[in-house]
């Protein structure tokens, strides 16, 4: 029979093809894009800010589904923490300067 798959004559041997290749290697983009996206959160340079966010649509737009290791993290992160640094830089700019003190139930009331 032709059609059995238990034919042993049918049996052909697994070759991984050759341009297959775990990645074992880390990115180092991605992860430098990460890097200064907690660079941007700790000293919030707006400067830097664009490049993360750049770097983090790279590691997104590259990423390769058949490559990646079993239980890696996907490369979705970097983008949002770049996001997120872009937020973290400029919002400074959109809010008032004194109305974070003003309107603060905890203010400090001088001792008699």
């Amino acid at each position: 029979m032709l059609d059995d798959p238990r034919d042993p004559s049918l049996e052909t041997k697994f070759i991984i093809p050759r341009t297959w290749r775990g990645q074992d290697n880390v990115d180092g983009l991605a992860t430098s894009g990460m890097f200064l996206a907690g660079l941007i959160m700790v000293t919030r340079n707006r400067i830097l800010a664009w490049p993360s966010l750049i770097l983090g649509a790279s590691a997104w737009i590259n990423q390769h589904p058949l490559r990646t290791k079993e239980g890696g993290t996907p490369p979705i992160g970097n983008l949002i923490l770049g996001f997120t640094a872009l937020i973290a830089a400029y919002l400074p700019l959109f809010l008032k300067p004194g109305s974070a003190t003003a309107s603060s139930p905890l203010r400090q009331v001088p001792l008699n």
